[in-house]
């Protein structure tokens, strides 16, 4: 379990690493953090500063086996879609399109 209770993140890299390593991440609703860590699939969600819902969420996911496993696999397959192969192609497809709205004015 990795807990993420920041105040402010602009993308949470710490939260993919660990999602990357199938661990289930329990972490604020703020910045970018939401984009990495899906509530209900790789982890839960907080509002800024709800300790509580956070112990509850993570006392959900530790307190049974098949619903951790279920959490670790799931962190896994989120942490692929940030994949270098996954994201490189995104990012190029992003600068053509700029590119070719520029040499279009």
């Amino acid at each position: 379990m990795f807990l993420l209770p920041s105040e402010t993140e602009r993308f949470g890299l710490a939260a993919l690493e660990a999602m990357a390593s199938g661990v289930p991440v329990i972490s604020s609703n703020t910045g970018g953090i939401p984009e990495v860590n899906k509530h209900g699939i790789s982890g839960f969600l907080s509002n800024v500063g709800d300790i509580e819902d956070m112990s509850k969420n993570a006392i959900h996911i530790l307190k049974d086996e098949k619903v951790l496993a279920m959490f670790k696999e799931q962190s896994k397959e989120e942490a692929r879609n940030f994949d270098i192969h996954a994201i490189v192609p995104y990012y190029e497809s992003i600068y053509k399109q700029a590119l070719a709205n520029c040499l279009s004015i």
